[in-house]
């Protein structure tokens, strides 16, 4: 049994609620423990940071904080989350500044953050931890025959370096785990819009339309991607 501090973010348990109902049963079966991260809050999602840099920090701070005593490596399966709480840790190592105004913040509610929590998507975790042989050894039901476009989306290979930023392949690997084909297309990494789709829907819809015509030019049949704000877009 592999255990992790488990973060599902907001997305997971609204929109994309799909998402966080799948996570826990395919966990299981995979011999994961994901405890769900006790009182954990927004982490403020990408648009805040260029509202309130610091108020976004802070969110993030308080849900590192409170992993940290976890003593487990935190893990995400929303890619915008991911991103938030990545960066954050990465700020809080390397701005003297901010993490001096931050811990002042988290001191208020009787918190403190060290810097040691490992901040990690559930792909990754999948894929490097579990492993793509893993998987597929655990398959009952293969998608023999199922032609799926790996769609990562702008998020999840870049703040990390676990995976090939311009031309990713751990996707592809989880999903042939499944017995599916995985599509090769040139898509597969762009950004979707994310949050545009809310202030510029023109932009984000140019952007959709390029990826789903792009996959089914490759002979895709669906798409499948780890980031529940991608999911809604091109949904």
């Amino acid at each position: 049994m592999k255990y992790y501090s488990y973060f599902p973010g907001c997305s997971a348990e609204a929109a994309a609620s799909p998402l966080g109902l799948s996570v826990l049963p395919v966990a299981k079966e995979l011999d994961m423990d994901l405890a769900e991260l006790e009182d954990w809050n927004c982490c403020g999602s990408t648009p805040f940071g260029s509202v309130d840099k610091l108020a976004a920090a802070c969110m993030a701070a308080r849900n590192l904080a409170l992993a940290e005593k976890t003593g487990l490596d935190l893990v995400t399966p929303c890619s915008n989350c991911f991103v938030v709480l990545h960066s954050a840790n990465t700020q809080l190592k390397e701005l003297p500044r901010l993490r001096e105004q931050v811990d002042k913040a988290l001191a208020v509610a009787k918190l403190k953050y060290s810097g040691g929590v490992r901040v990690r998507h559930l792909a990754e975790v999948l894929y490097t931890d579990i492993t793509p042989e893993v998987i597929g050894a655990r398959v009952t039901k293969p998608l023999k025959g199922l032609k799926v476009a790996p769609y990562y989306g702008c998020q999840l290979v870049r703040p990390n370096g676990f995976d090939d930023p311009e031309s990713p392949h751990s996707l592809d690997e989880l999903v042939a785990s499944l017995g599916a084909d995985a599509v090769s297309w040139e898509l597969k990494a762009r950004c979707c819009g994310s949050s545009l789709i809310m202030s510029e829907p023109d932009v984000a819809l140019e952007l959709i339309n390029k990826l789903l015509r792009n996959a089914q030019e490759n002979g895709a049949q669906c798409l499948v991607t780890p980031c529940p704000l991608c999911h809604i877009n091109l949904d």
